[in-house]
């Protein structure tokens, strides 16, 4: 890709931050270079001091998949930390954001087969080739990134792909498995979650009461969700997907201490509570989020709805109330009503037997990169053991392995945490 076909937009101020946004064109499938072309949006943010400065460039990769990169006000939190050191460049991963954002409403038209053709472009190794694009565009012969989550899958991808473009490599709570088996990371997630629920009701007496109560009430009634849609008893488990942050407990416990209301009809769940839960359980703003979510995991076999078939084998459905975490399942592409458009293309991909591995092994084994990763104990999302193997796979790697976080780390503490692995690969 040639600098001619970046279009960025002049300097502004945004709060503290100098802002500049690029739009570059990119083959839908890097293979084709000739084929259909997509649009990745990006947005460059530096101090007034580092615009000066004209610092070295860091780019970031959020989690996911699915999710649009921040929309920062102001210098504040890890950026503010980066913003010492670099410009920083927030990409839209494709498919999300202003980056052709996949939805609905973009694929209305398109029969089942074609968008999940299409959405096999939407990987990690799409996203690392974009960023290259990206990278070369705007004429930076290196650069430095640093990614959260699933960042932190396409920064090892990237990082075994294209070495020679990185300055240095920083990973939080995004180590990935290498050996492509989804059924292993959902055994892990199931029994982390499983602790997690059980830490939440030791720490907030009668709360697992108000679960069970909450899901005979919904087994006997119907509750409307914001959406329209009913909300169901296992659509509430799912309202645990918030234990993996660090505010997690508080969370839920403030949602379910007003979950019911008294009415002249009896006890219903009340407004408030319905939409705190749509807010968390709509997929409305990242979709691809759910129907890409189990790829991350598969290299060259099909998933087969893993996070679905490992809940009986990790005994998740045992008397005790469990909330679920991080799984996705088949009955949501029936109860949410931005996903019922993508179900036959969730089947699809969910037999698919082609996906590729995102990682080089032997060029991690090779590796030169300066690289540094935090690995969280007792992360919900992304089981610590496995990331811990996949490290003894990077040359050259320092893991700061911590029990002080939970997966959202990089949210609650991003200063302190971007600080100690810029000493690391120092």
């Amino acid at each position: 890709m040639s600098a001619a076909q970046l279009v960025s937009s002049p300097a502004r101020r945004v709060g503290d931050l100098v802002v500049v946004e690029h739009r570059l064109r990119v083959p839908l499938d890097h293979a084709r270079p000739e084929g259909e072309a997509i649009e990745i949006f990006a947005r460059e943010v530096a101090s007034a001091a580092g615009a000066r400065r004209s610092l070295p460039l860091l780019a970031w990769f959020q989690g996911g998949p699915g999710n649009r990169a921040d929309r920062p006000l102001n210098a504040s939190g890890w950026l503010g930390r980066a913003l010492e050191d670099f410009r920083v460049v927030l990409i839209d991963q494709r498919g999300t954001g202003l980056s052709s954002p996949v939805s609905r409403a973009t694929i209305e038209g398109m029969n089942a087969e074609q968008v999940a053709d299409r959405l096999t472009h939407f990987r990690a190794d799409a996203i690392v080739a974009d960023a290259e694009a990206l990278r070369a565009a705007l004429g930076a012969s290196t650069w430095s990134i640093l990614g959260q989550s699933f960042g932190g899958f396409i920064a090892t991808s990237y990082l075994s792909r294209h070495p020679e473009s990185l300055d240095r490599v920083l990973i939080t709570a995004g180590l990935p498995t290498l050996n492509g088996d989804p059924d292993e990371v959902y055994r892990r997630t199931y029994a982390q979650t499983a602790r997690r629920c059980d830490e939440l009701f030791e720490t907030h007496p009668g709360l697992e009461q108000i679960c069970h109560d909450v899901v005979h009430h919904l087994a006997e009634h119907d509750e409307r969700l914001p959406t329209g849609e009913r909300l169901t008893p296992e659509r509430f488990r799912a309202l645990g997907i918030q234990l993996g942050s660090q505010s997690g407990f508080a969370a839920i416990a403030y949602q379910l201490e007003g979950a019911f209301v008294q009415t002249p009809a009896g006890r219903r769940l009340s407004d408030a509570f319905l939409v705190e839960a749509g807010g968390v359980l709509s997929f409305g703003r990242n979709p691809l989020y759910a129907v890409l979510h189990e790829s991350i995991y598969s290299s060259g076999r099909p998933t087969r709805w893993s996070a679905h078939r490992m809940q009986a084998v990790a005994g998740h459905d045992d008397e005790r109330f469990r909330f679920t975490g991080e799984m996705i399942f088949p009955w949501q592409f029936a109860q949410d009503p931005t996903l019922v458009p993508f179900a036959d293309v969730a089947e699809i991909l969910a037999q698919h037997d082609g996906w590729t591995p995102m990682v080089d092994r032997a060029s991690l084994t090779a590796n030169d990169v300066p690289v540094a990763a935090a690995v969280y104990l007792d992360d919900m999302f992304v089981p610590a053991d496995l990331s811990l193997r996949t490290a003894e796979e990077i040359r050259g790697i320092r893991v700061d392995v911590t029990n002080r976080y939970q997966h959202d780390g990089i949210r609650q503490d991003g200063p302190a945490i971007l600080s100690r692995l810029l000493d690391l690969v120092r």
